[in-house]
């Protein structure tokens, strides 16, 4: 019990951190908000990184770069961010920063989005299926699979 508290100590300054970043970049504070998002992505917090990730996709004070954007993204999904896992997908499925579209590896991700509660990420997976063959649909299952084992053990 004494672990969680502790726990629960150290992490609650965090989440509250990452809110006031957030706000910062509501009000237009981009370059503020990137200065206090930076320390907990150093640390590796998804949340952070994902916020980095979507300020490379939108050039919000940053210039605006799709590889930055990816790289930033894959970090924080490959901890389970519902959003960042859907952030890839998308990226997979328009081929954006890579030489071409790979919607095996979208939809994969969109389905672990899905799992991880992104409530859009069903309909991106509904829509990215659309355009895959029975081979491409079993294959992204298979990978599925391999990620869902240790990213999602209990779901």
């Amino acid at each position: 019990m004494r672990l969680f508290l502790a726990l629960l100590f150290f992490a609650t300054p965090a989440l509250g951190d990452i809110e006031k970043a957030r706000d910062l970049m509501e009000a237009g504070q981009f370059e503020e908000a990137r200065a206090a998002l930076a320390p907990f992505a150093r640390s590796g917090n998804a949340d952070a990184e994902e916020l980095i990730g979507v300020m490379y996709a939108l050039g919000l004070g940053v210039e605006k770069d799709p590889v930055r954007a990816f790289e930033w993204y894959l970090r924080s999904a490959m901890k389970g961010h519902p959003g960042a896992q859907s952030g890839i997908g998308w990226y997979y499925e328009e081929g954006i920063g890579m030489p071409a579209p790979d919607l095996v590896r979208a939809y994969m991700w969109y389905a672990l989005s899905a799992i991880g509660g992104d409530p859009d990420a069903a309909i991106s997976q509904e829509e990215v299926v659309k355009k895959m063959t029975q081979d491409e649909i079993a294959h992204a299952h298979a990978l599925i699979a391999d990620y869902k084992v240790w990213m999602y053990p209990f779901r």
